[in-house]
């Protein structure tokens, strides 16, 4: 049996939806419309800052923090249900301060930034004044594999000299991109998991360069984008160091799991959209005689789409409020298993959408071709399909193991 949501959760749906319905799906065309009539692709359309202080007035803004001094408090379990609504649209997750890569990034800050570092960084993103990246990957080892990770943080004096070839980074072409979270070894001698670390690297510094977009399936993500981006002797001081040398693993932990919900969350969401569109199409479109809504083929689509979407559904919740109760690191199994298989979901559902439209749904006249790319990019984000699926099993096997063992004991 699911949680009742408490009053200010329940409210706060309720005014997302009405939102969504008001400001967001009315302007996903505008935005592109906007987008497309620039002199850049990399220019900001105006809509986007007019709908956030629409978002912001009306307390539609940073949800995604369970910490009341800079959010709503709510419960992970609790944000997951706005999560999905924002999920229907592309566009929406920026209008209410709850993207990636910033709700990460203001995560790490809000859990082990100093005061000086929260004061500098946390709170321009916190008022949704400038834009962040976080920048692990690397284009020269799997990674996958974090301890893989060659980017070098070397400390000199009162500096740390970084050298890096990241990629996948995003929202490294937004010109409101001001500071990257950069992880690297600082110590390559240490234990495995010792060697990485953390660190703030303004983006305005010289070394910083951004050396080419990287487009998915053919969508550039403008104006936000995904970048390769090398750091060339970059030189920050000491204190732009996160928690202390050899704590980027720790931190990486901290900041993957609720990130993990969010992103499984918003996939649920794509695929709601994605089976409204389906329905509606299928009610106004006629083929051999008869609406395609009446047809055997399409209601056991819809039907498959339903059972999909409320297993995920459940799956999510149940896994947000295990972080909720006991913590990310004993809800690593459930966190696995959503990363696994939400995705998979979303796109079965989304594909079902696309062919019941079509032509028109591979199209850019409607989302479902962009939510098609955005999920199956989700089953390598934050981990692919095959390491999630070890680290299921592996923990499985553990808990089986220590369930035998007391069954001998008693």
């Amino acid at each position: 049996m699911l949680k009742e949501l408490s009053s200010q959760a329940k409210h706060l749906r309720k005014q997302l939806i009405e939102f969504m319905e008001e400001h967001i799906y009315p302007n996903e065309l505008i935005f592109e419309e906007e987008l497309n009539s620039q002199e850049s692709r990399w220019i900001i359309p105006p809509i986007i800052e007019e709908l956030k202080e629409i978002a912001k007035a009306q307390g539609l803004w940073n949800l995604f923090i369970p910490d009341e001094e800079y959010g709503k408090g709510l419960s992970n379990y609790e944000y997951a249900h706005l999560c999905e609504i924002m999920g229907r649209s592309l566009l929406a997750p920026e209008i209410f301060n709850c993207n990636a890569p910033d709700t990460g990034n203001m995560e790490v800050l809000i859990k082990y930034g100093s005061e000086e570092q929260k004061k500098k960084w946390l709170e321009p993103l916190l008022k949704g004044e400038i834009r962040s990246i976080f920048s692990m990957t690397e284009p020269a080892v799997a990674s996958s594999d974090a301890t893989n990770i060659q980017s070098s943080i070397v400390r000199e004096g009162d500096e740390y000299v970084i050298n890096a070839r990241k990629w996948w980074s995003t929202g490294a072409l937004d010109p409101r991109c001001k500071i990257a979270i950069v992880m690297g070894k600082t110590n390559p001698n240490a234990e495995r998991h010792k060697q990485q670390s953390m660190i703030l690297v303004p983006f305005n510094l010289p070394g910083v360069e951004v050396k080419r977009n990287l487009p998915v399936f053919g969508y550039d993500h403008a104006p936000n984008g995904h970048a390769e981006i090398h750091y060339n002797n970059v030189r920050v001081p000491v204190t732009n160091i996160l928690l202390g040398e050899g704590r980027g693993f720790e931190i990486a932990q901290g900041r993957l799991g609720p990130g993990r919900i969010h992103h499984c969350m918003r996939a649920i969401g794509a695929a709601e959209r994605a089976l409204d569109l389906m329905i509606k199409r299928a009610s106004s479109r006629e083929a051999f005689r008869s609406k395609l809504i009446d047809k055997e083929t399409i209601r056991e689509q819809i039907a498959e789409s339903r059972i999909d979407i409320e297993q995920a559904r459940l799956l999510t919740l149940h896994a947000a409020n295990k972080i909720d109760q006991e913590g990310t690191k004993a809800a690593r199994k459930e966190i696995a298993m959503i990363k696994v298989a939400v995705p998979r979901i979303s796109i079965r559902v989304i594909d079902r959408a696309i062919e019941v439209f079509g032509g028109a749904g591979v199209s850019n006249d409607f989302p479902l071709a962009a939510h098609y790319a955005n999920a199956r990019t989700l089953r390598i984000v934050d981990g692919p399909d095959k390491v999630h699926l070890r680290d299921i099993a592996r923990l499985e096997i553990k808990e089986q193991v220590q369930e035998q063992q007391k069954e001998v004991l008693h």
